[in-house]
């Protein structure tokens, strides 16, 4: 029973490490900045949904709710947190799974979001899912080749622990600086100027897939070592991915919650 378990456990832990996209910081992170950037609109339907919650604490759901046992978190809710677009085509190329993707999800919440017939429960699970999968399409390796589970089949130490691709771009590198997502969100949002907020603040998920699948392709390093060279190449990008994220996540609801 014990080896049974230990079996249970390993697989477990190898779908799930697919589908997480930027750790519990990355997603606060970005929820955060979103709140920033809320229209008066959208502020006031951001409230009602969750008057005791806010972008930040909202932008985690779906990763915790992975603990949940039911058959909508283990399997139905599973493959929304990724696409999948090989080097050389674009989403509309490969289109979705038979089972969905980060874009089918979207595309469902969005329009739950949208239904005044929606329940409040319905549309509180729509809301946390749309910030969620915001974020997740801003992480450069959520927007898979189709070669390597999203980078989680690259094995590699990360300051001489051992570790994968995937895991350094959801968390390593943002936790190396051990800042709060609050320490995080003032410093990044302070850098973003307002042509900046201007220009990033892009509604169409397909131009933020073709930016991470771009993104992805160079951030593949050439060692198996990874340590102080990588980060420094590599936060910047983080930095920015963080920030658009963050301002895509705002400009997507205000769309949403626009009069």
């Amino acid at each position: 029973m014990k080896k049974r378990n230990i079996v249970i456990l390993l697989t477990s832990l190898a779908i799930s490490g697919q589908v997480l996209a930027w750790g519990q910081n990355g997603h606060r992170i970005t929820g955060a900045i979103a709140q920033k950037y809320l229209s008066p609109e959208a502020q006031i339907a951001v409230q009602q949904l969750l008057p005791n919650e806010d972008l930040a604490e909202a932008s985690t759901y779906p990763d915790e709710m992975k603990s949940n046992p039911s058959e909508f978190w283990q399997k139905t809710a599973s493959p929304w947190h990724y696409v999948t677009v090989p080097a050389g085509h674009s989403y509309h190329d490969v289109g979705a799974p038979a089972e969905g993707d980060a874009i089918t999800a979207l595309d469902k919440y969005t329009k739950i979001l949208k239904d005044p017939k929606a329940s409040i429960a319905d549309k509180q699970l729509a809301l946390r899912f749309v910030v969620h999968i915001i974020g997740d399409l801003h992480q450069p390796l959520h927007v898979g080749n189709g070669n390597d589970r999203g980078g989680n089949s690259v094995k590699l130490q990360f300051f001489w622990q051992d570790s994968n691709l995937h895991s350094v771009w959801d968390s390593g590198l943002i936790e190396q600086k051990e800042l709060s997502y609050t320490e995080w969100t003032d410093w990044l949002s302070k850098k973003i100027s307002p042509e900046q907020a201007e220009q990033w603040m892009v509604s169409d998920p397909l131009v933020w897939m073709s930016e991470s699948a771009t993104i992805r392709d160079s951030i593949y390093p050439k060692t198996d070592k990874l340590s102080y060279d990588y980060l420094y190449e590599n936060m910047p990008i983080v930095k920015q991915r963080l920030q658009m994220g963050g301002l895509r996540i705002a400009a997507y609801l205000n769309t949403i919650f626009s009069k």
